[in-house]
């Protein structure tokens, strides 16, 4: 709705503002108290601290330290050093400007004039060089920062490699310079270069490309194959070795997977799994008995764990097992199977007469662990009828595949007792080591008979004062050093 003329005149008079005349725009007086009445109304807005700093604000009118402020630079500064090189550092702190000391005052801002003589416009203040903001220096020519835009050709890339610098590699796309790459890093004698290129291209080229050049190119094929090894990349190991035929190579990396299986019935289907690949030589009747050993403990590992949890078999009360047996070596079964399962049949799968004609150990080895196994159970039954033998005319005579000098350190090992030592030491064939056997384990009739056997006389005496005296080994020295019938030789 329009207002009468009255109206206007009326809400011009009593309003505190003029309204805009031509005939007052020159009138300097009526400007300058508007300009005053305007800073008295928001003088109180700044006279809490004449002393205090201004407030600084960013361009985008948020206030200079606040939260908000801190993250964006954060930002931006991130974002400026990831695309372009650093420039010199600009400082942020800007000398702050009071009331009382920047000398401009809001009537000469309004009028653009210096209010009195002591004060400085805007120009006089932004043109003092305590408060002068410097510009960042020009950029540098592009030769100067040739290694920040990454213009390597393929010889320097590789000799930045060989000197541990920083390079980018995806500036070589086609196949031909990806090649080449690599040749000079293989012609450079570099491993780390070799390697560094063949990551780039293992990540480049489909598996096939790859695969095919390598083939030519044995060196780089090499640390190719260590670098798949070391990193544990084994499924693409295996394509690389069936691809370039080396199915021998491929077939033990898969067997050596095993490892990886901790339940002993799928470890027992896996190396079963194992047995249609192309193993070379006599790895395929490793692998066969491998399966048929950790066949074997499961079924014996099971039989053993029932019997002691029943309380069946004395020996289980006696001597409860330490441990599983699942997953041991061959000789510890047999040692297992030689401990609890002596004297079982040959038919059983525990007996250690079956593991040894299933796995063809020699007799020499099965003999040696028989013969700790029962000595550790102190069957010294067991282990005299183990050295017993016949003749064709059936005279019993002791033998042994071993040397009595490694049966003696066997039972000594087991703590033998000295009756049962000395039956062995006597059983040693020359003279000076039974002697010497039978003075570290202290069987004085050995010594004294194979010194009487020597006709040593001198030897016999001497060894007199190491007896106990008036022991029966003294008795019997002294009989010999009286008999005049043997014919001593000294």
């Amino acid at each position: 709705m329009m207002k009468s003329k009255a109206d206007e005149e009326d809400y011009w008079n009593s309003s505190k503002y003029n309204a805009f005349t031509f005939d007052d725009a020159d009138d300097e007086l009526s400007a300058l108290k508007e300009t005053k009445k305007a800073v008295n109304s928001i003088g109180p807005l700044l006279a809490e601290d004449d002393e205090e700093d201004w407030e600084r604000v960013s361009w985008s009118g948020e206030p200079v330290g606040s939260i908000s402020w801190s993250v964006k630079e954060m930002a931006a500064s991130n974002q400026r050093a990831d695309k372009e090189p650093a420039f010199p550092k600009i400082s942020t702190e800007t000398p702050s400007l009071s009331k009382s000391q920047s000398g401009i005052s809001l009537s000469s801002l309004f009028k653009g004039k210096p209010k009195g003589g002591n004060l400085q416009t805007f120009n006089d203040v932004l043109g003092d060089s305590s408060l002068r903001l410097y510009t960042p220096e020009l950029r540098k020519p592009k030769s100067e920062y040739k290694d920040l835009v990454s213009d390597w050709s393929a010889e320097e890339t590789v000799q930045r490699l060989q000197q541990g610098k920083g390079v980018t590699l995806e500036k070589f796309r086609s196949l031909q310079d990806k090649l080449l790459l690599l040749d000079l890093a293989v012609a450079a004698h570099d491993g780390n270069a070799i390697t560094a290129v063949l990551i780039y291209l293992k990540r480049t080229l489909c598996k096939e490309v790859l695969f095919r050049e390598l083939e030519s190119r044995q060196t780089a094929l090499r640390h190719f194959i260590h670098y798949l090894t070391e990193s544990r990349e084994q499924r693409l190991l295996l394509e690389l070795l069936r691809a370039l035929g080396r199915t021998e190579e491929a077939a033990l990396l898969q067997y050596k997977d095993y490892k990886n299986i901790a339940d002993e019935n799928k470890r027992r289907d896996f190396l079963k799994s194992c047995l249609s690949l192309q193993f070379g030589g006599e790895d395929g009747n490793h692998v066969q008995d491998h399966y048929t050993l950790l066949e074997r403990q499961i079924i014996i590992e099971a039989a053993d764990r029932k019997a002691e949890r029943e309380g069946k078999q004395e020996v289980f009360q006696k001597f409860p097992r330490k441990a599983s047996i699942l997953n041991m070596p061959l000789i510890t079964t047999l040692y297992y199977c030689c401990f609890y399962h002596y004297n079982e049949p040959e038919g059983t799968f525990s007996s250690p007469l079956n593991v040894r004609q299933t796995f063809k150990i020699s007799e020499k080895q099965y003999f040696t662990t028989a013969l700790a196994a029962r000595a550790k159970l102190k069957n010294w039954a067991d282990v005299d009828a183990m050295f017993n033998s016949r003749n064709w005319l059936g005279f019993s005579k002791k033998k042994s595949p071993l040397s009595f000098q490694r049966v003696v350190d066997i039972l000594q090992k087991n703590s033998a007792p000295t009756r049962v030592l000395q039956e062995y030491v006597g059983l040693v064939s020359d003279a000076e080591l039974r002697i010497g056997l039978a003075q570290k384990h202290k069987c004085h009739d050995i010594v004294i008979n194979t010194y009487r056997d020597m006709k040593d006389r001198q030897q016999l005496a001497e060894y007199r004062k190491k007896v106990e005296r008036g022991s029966a080994e003294e008795r019997k020295i002294d009989e010999l050093l009286s008999n005049q019938q043997i014919r001593w030789k000294n």
